[in-house]
């Protein structure tokens, strides 16, 4: 099992939910990508970290 911490800031609202792009660490490729989030939890945050486990 591993575990990856991912980071995202704000990116723009949509009319339910808020769209989050990752910020890959220096010199690797996007894990993610884009992250969407309902309105009704986001609020008006304006970073995220979530965190993956790989169960291998």
């Amino acid at each position: 099992m591993s575990v990856v911490t991912v980071h995202f800031e704000f990116e723009k609202e949509t009319k339910n939910s808020v769209r989050y792009k990752e910020i890959p660490e220096q010199g690797k490729a996007p894990i993610v990508g884009s992250l969407y989030v309902q309105k009704w939890f986001a609020g008006e945050t304006k970073s995220l970290t979530i965190s993956i486990e790989k169960n291998e």
